[in-house]
This record gives structure tokens, C-alpha cells and sequence, in this order.
């Protein structure tokens, strides 16, 4: 006990000669040189990190999250609010995604976002991040149609990677909802060449980028372009998961958990959750995406309580993707709250 206490007040005057010199030497090369591994320890414990900038800061707090996911729309006024709303009213979400960012510019609760000055939107984003949610936007949803317009997928990258950047939010959410285009096989190449610019603007680890497919185009050997088992093949590592919508597919579609997990219709054959993991989408990039509320979506509405059990029952088999819902304020804090009550209580 003596010889060992006596070797580490040793190596502790060593560390702390070394680090004189450091000080007063900056410039030395190795400070470590000729140390043993306990003396080096030591040193490494006393000297102080390097401080982050702010912009290191800014990008560590952006990292991507780890499932599970519960994901909130936003394109509603909300009376007294302008842009995202309090924290507090959506607590056991972690992500708000403002919608909508259009290839026009900015609309509804996006655009909102730009009226706020800069000090307010550091404000809002400091008091996200204390409640450790991810401030997003979301783009295209139902009324663009990139693809069969004409619009070039990398300089339509390059303008939606400008405006996150110069508005400081954590990411990007592509709602891509060109039905004609996968219709006609050309959806999958455009999505690719575009997630790919994308993700070269807005590093991995730095933003958030999540794609909003609707279930049925994970259907395999239906699309003639491949669908998004294709775009998950070619760029699906550039992607953090997918918000799959699980509605307004048909009145009777993805309204059981059976339907919803396990068992699709023939209609839309393979896409029910668990099928399209079969396909070779990770299980965990796959959130299970429901409207609010029966006034939120043409049909696919289950309610909270039964939507409650689903994912239970998933998470039983070993999934952890999380949910989304459109949308806020329909979806609020006591809506997910009850969504998780069975699998991950808030």
C-alpha cells in the first residue's frame, strides 16, 4: 500500500512539473514524452479541455438523438403563438417540425419562424434544447410536386440546406409527396440525387435529416422505379429515419394493430410495420406515423389509447423507432403522453 501510494505522489510531481512546463512552453512538441502510463494519466486528468466555440457548441447540441422518436407536425395558427409553441405544451415529444418550407419559400408555421427575430429564435431554440427537443422543418408535403414540375434536385437541395443553416434549426424533413412521380418511376432517382446534396450541405451528426414516405411505396415489386425500398438501398444510410405515414391510404387500411404491425392489406401488400422491416429497413429508423385526430387525415386515424397498445406490442418484438403525428395542436402534450403510456411512459 505504501510503495503504491508513494509511486502515484511521484508520477502526480511529475504530471504537475510537465505541466509547468506546458504552461510556460507551449510550443514543446510532447509534454508527455518519457512519462510512464500512470504519470501521463495523471497529466491528461489536469489539463484542462480546449473551450468549444459557439458554433461547436451550436453543432454538438444538434447531434441526431437516439430512438425512440416522437415526432409533432406544426403548419396550424395557434391564437398568441407565432412560430413553434411553448415547450411545455408538447413535453414527450422530441421533435417539432415546422411545416411548411415549399420550393415558393417559406409557408404557415415556416414562415412564422422567419418572422421572429434572431434573439427570439435563440430563445426558443435554448429552451428546446433544455427540454431536449429537436426544433426542424419540414418540406414539399402535398401541395409541391419537385419532381414533376421540373425542379433540379441538387439546386433544390442546396436552397433548402441554405435556409436551415441561416435560420439555425437542427434539420430537415422531407414530406415528399409526388404521387405522379412514383407513379411514373421517376420519384426514385430525384430522391436520391437530392437526399444526397442534401446530406453533403448538412452533415451527418450536425443535422437531422428524416424522410415522411407514405407506407405503401415500401410495397416491394410495385413501383416501376422501385419505390422507397430503393431510395432506403441507395441513401438510406444518409437518412436518420422515417416518419411513415400510416394513413390516407384507403378507410380500412393500418386501422388495427394487426393491420398497422404485421398484416397489410392486399391492396397495399408488405407495408405494414414489421413487413417492412422483412423488406430490410432498419427497425429502428421507422416511426409509425398517425394523424392526431379523425379531422387531421382523410381515414387511418386510430385513437391514443388503442394507438397506445400497438406500439407496445411492438416494442415487445423490438422496435424503438418512436411515433410522429400530424399535427399539432390537435397533438399535444397529453396526446403523446398517453401514446407512450404502455412503452416508454413520459
Amino acid at each position: 500500500m505504501f510503495s503504491s501510494g508513494f509511486r502515484r505522489v511521484a508520477a502526480l510531481a511529475a504530471a504537475y512539473f510537465v505541466l509547468h512546463l506546458v504552461t510556460v512552453a507551449v510550443a514543446s512538441p510532447a509534454p508527455f514524452d518519457g512519462l510512464d502510463k500512470q504519470a501521463r494519466d495523471v497529466l491528461a486528468d489536469l489539463t484542462p479541455a480546449a473551450p468549444r466555440s459557439l458554433d461547436e457548441r451550436d453543432l454538438v447540441a444538434r447531434a441526431t438523438p437516439a430512438a425512440p422518436h416522437w415526432v409533432v407536425y406544426g403548419d396550424k395558427g395557434a391564437a398568441g403563438t407565432t412560430g413553434p409553441p411553448d415547450a411545455s405544451a408538447i413535453k414527450g415529444f422530441n421533435v417539432f417540425l415546422l411545416s411548411f418550407l415549399l420550393t415558393e419559400g417559406a409557408w404557415d408555421k415556416a414562415y412564422e419562424w422567419t418572422t421572429l427575430t434572431d434573439a427570439q429564435r435563440a430563445t426558443v431554440k435554448s429552451q428546446y434544447a433544455a427540454a431536449g427537443i429537436k426544433l426542424m422543418v419540414s418540406v414539399f408535403g402535398s401541395t409541391d410536386v419537385p419532381t414533376s414540375v421540373g425542379n433540379d434536385p441538387v439546386s433544390t437541395a442546396n436552397t433548402i440546406a441554405a435556409w436551415v443553416k441561416q435560420y439555425n434549426l437542427d434539420g430537415v424533413d422531407v414530406d415528399y409527396e409526388d404521387f405522379n412521380a412514383m407513379d411514373a418511376g421517376t420519384a426514385e432517382n430525384w430522391l436520391i440525387s437530392f437526399t444526397k446534396q442534401l446530406r453533403a450541405q448538412l452533415p451527418a451528426g450536425n443535422y437531422i435529416i428524416t424522410h415522411a414516405p407514405v407506407a405503401p411505396w415500401f410495397t416491394p415489386n410495385k413501383w416501376p422505379g422501385g419505390g422507397y425500398l430503393k431510395v432506403d438501398q441507395q441513401v438510406g444510410s444518409l437518412i436518420d429515419w422515417y416518419n411513415v405515414q400510416f394513413y390516407n391510404q384507403g378507410a380500412t387500411e393500418y386501422t388495427t394493430c394487426a393491420g398497422l404491425l404485421t398484416s397489410s392489406s392486399s391492396t397495399w401488400p408488405n407495408s405494414a410495420l414489421f413487413q417492412i422491416i422483412a423488406s430490410g429497413v432498419p427497425a429502428s429508423k421507422l416511426v409509425i406515423g398517425k394523424p392526431a385526430n379523425t379531422g387531421d387525415a382523410n381515414n387511418g386515424y386510430v385513437a391514443p389509447a388503442t394507438l397506445a397498445g400497438c406500439v407496445a406490442q411492438a416494442k415487445a418484438q423490438g422496435w424503438n423507432a418512436g411515433v410522429s403525428t400530424w399535427e399539432f395542436p390537435d397533438a399535444a402534450a397529453s396526446w403523446i403522453q398517453t401514446v407512450r403510456a404502455s412503452s416508454w411512459p413520459v
